[in-house]
């Protein structure tokens, strides 16, 4: 589903090259759910914004179901952006003067979704996180985990085929961090979705099918052994 080769990421500071990562590899097989793990600071979100075509990388390509993204052309790019990948951020970046069901519509109509339809759509992935009775709050009158519960739901609208997460537990307590893992599971199963979720949490990366590790610029690989 996804591919890296030799993917580098370089950023000047003056006259300094900062080396973020260099040469990484790797492939996502479709319906992989994979963490990937790292201290702050070594690359995972931009990693992330790779992979959904939110930046370019300064060497090496991304492939999405065996075609070179950085080849789309500006309306494929915004397609794939759109439609194909959803995203999950730390801050949910949910728009306050809307209320939770226009969250979820805004993405969809955007994308040329009749209105009726993208309501139909927002009003079920709603109730499958959980806020079915609260369509109508704006986010301001959600909690901290409804709002990320809201962000996920927004992630979903559009029927991506994969996930990015980037650090979707942080700013959460473990109670309310733990809902959201139990929800990210269930719903990569759901919805049949290829994900990638950075993370620092260990018990969310346990429950990936794989664990990339990424450290001062190089990836490693750790198998996690199905749970009976």
């Amino acid at each position: 589903m996804l591919k890296a080769e030799n993917l580098t990421k370089i950023y000047r500071s003056g006259d300094e090259e900062v080396v973020v990562f260099d040469g990484l590899s790797f492939e996502v097989e479709r319906g992989e759910l994979v963490a990937l793990v790292g201290e702050s600071g070594a690359g995972k979100s931009t990693l992330l914004h790779l992979l959904a075509a939110l930046d370019t990388p300064t060497r090496g390509e991304v492939y999405f179901e065996g075609e070179r993204v950085k080849a789309f052309r500006a309306e494929e790019r915004a397609d794939y952006r759109n439609s194909k990948i959803g995203y999950l951020w730390q801050m949910h970046y949910l728009l306050p003067e809307f209320s939770a069901l226009e969250n979820v519509m805004l993405p969809q109509l955007i994308g040329g979704r009749d209105f009726s339809v993208a309501r139909a759509r927002a009003r079920e992935l709603l109730g499958e996180v959980g806020l079915g009775k609260a369509f109508i709050r704006r986010v301001g009158e959600l909690s901290g985990g409804e709002q990320q519960r809201l962000a996920l739901a927004r992630a979903l609208a559009n029927q991506p085929a994969v996930l990015l997460a980037d650090e979707p537990t942080g700013n959460l307590d473990p109670r309310t961090a733990e809902r959201i893992i139990e929800m990210l599971e269930s719903l990569h199963r759901a919805h049949a979705l290829t994900s990638v979720l950075a993370t620092h949490n260990l018990e969310l990366a346990q429950r990936a099918h794989r664990i990339l590790r990424l450290d001062q610029g190089k990836l490693s690989e750790t198998i996690v052994p199905p749970v009976h």
